[in-house]
């Protein structure tokens, strides 16, 4: 394996010349991605609980142990703290470790070390050193997890300076985001929608397609309202929209965040303005989420140009997601819940 000082190379992903676009799985593109990266950087490494022989909880590392080795597909003790800790070091020691965590819900022993060292490592050395991994964790409900399965927890890092944090929607998002986030200097948060793994497939585009940090896809265009999401409720908004629409013949626009910081502001403003109406989704829980970030953000920059309050739509605030399949689709945020709020939002 090699180890090196040097953390400004670029890490190349080969592409054996496969330019062409492919159907994939959302698992499936990140399962690619992390291989090629591999294949084309000794330096990439993997690390985490069962992503070595068993290839993961949900599969996404299969048959890397085999092609390269326990010394680059590292089982780790159950220890979240100490998987982030070991791949600090890596990071500092000239690697580009791409940590696991099972489950977002698993993460807590594992803050200081994200917030207090890896997040902080740049400003802490007045910029001698970076600190250039990849976090990746599924994340989300609606796969009757439950407590300690579910949760969606992403705020908490957004508020910490210093921490890249993106969620792809979308196969071809999946592979461009985490290209990106294999390049970056600094520390980056990958969530993963774990019922987004094998329900979500779409195109990806071969060769060295990359999505930069920090801008908003447009899903869907339109004149009427806007709605601002992220992730599996990208997905529910684009069939409440379109069940909207066919009914009362609104155009319905749709902006895909990807990455939430850095936060697209610029995007998420000007389609505000655009249609003077806005909805924020999210599938967290509503206080202090990410969707109170955005319609501030609307509020602030965009209120002269509202027809409209801007509405947020999110789990309720209660401390886990229930097991009973009733509650728990009480819980989640659907396409069904997102129609009656833009429909509430039209109306005024």
């Amino acid at each position: 394996m090699v180890q090196t000082m040097e953390r400004t190379q670029a890490v190349e992903v080969a592409t054996a010349g496969a330019d062409a676009t492919t159907q994939k799985t959302l698992i499936e593109a990140i399962h690619e991605t992390l291989r090629d990266a591999m294949r084309a950087d000794e330096r990439v490494v993997l690390l985490g609980e069962d992503v070595g022989r068993r290839g993961g909880v949900f599969r996404v590392t299969a048959g890397f142990l085999d092609e390269f080795g326990d010394a680059r597909v590292i089982d780790t003790p159950l220890a979240e703290s100490q998987i982030i800790g070991t791949a600090i070091g890596m990071a500092l020691n000239g690697l580009r470790p791409v940590a696991e965590i099972q489950f977002l819900d698993f993460i807590h022993p594992a803050m200081d070390q994200i917030m207090n060292e890896a997040a902080r490592l740049r400003y802490r050395s007045n910029n001698d050193w970076s600190c250039p991994m990849v976090i990746r964790v599924p994340y989300g409900g609606g796969v009757h997890g439950a407590l300690y399965h579910s949760q969606s927890i992403e705020a908490v890092f957004v508020h910490t300076p210093g921490l890249k944090i993106v969620a792809p929607a979308t196969p071809a998002d999946a592979k461009g985001l985490l290209r990106t986030a294999l390049r970056d200097e600094d520390p980056v948060l990958y969530l993963e929608h774990k019922r987004m793994y094998r329900l979500i497939k779409g195109p990806v585009p071969g060769g060295d397609h990359e999505v930069p940090l920090g801008k908003a896809r447009l899903v869907r265009e339109g004149t009427d309202a806007t709605i601002v999401t992220y992730g599996m409720m990208v997905h529910e908004a684009e069939k409440a929209a379109a069940e909207v629409a066919a009914d009362t013949g609104a155009s319905v626009e749709i902006l895909d965040l990807r990455s939430l910081k850095p936060l697209d502001e610029a995007a998420i403003v000007a389609s505000a303005k655009k249609t003077g109406k806005a909805l924020v989704v999210t599938e967290a829980n509503r206080l202090c989420s990410v969707a109170s970030e955005v319609a501030a953000v609307i509020a602030e920059e965009a209120f002269t140009h509202l027809d409209a309050p801007v509405m947020r739509l999110a789990a309720p605030d209660v401390p886990a997601m229930p097991f009973s399949p009733p509650l728990e689709h009480a819980f989640m945020v659907d396409a069904a819940k997102i129609g009656a709020a833009l429909r509430r939002l039209l109306a005024y």
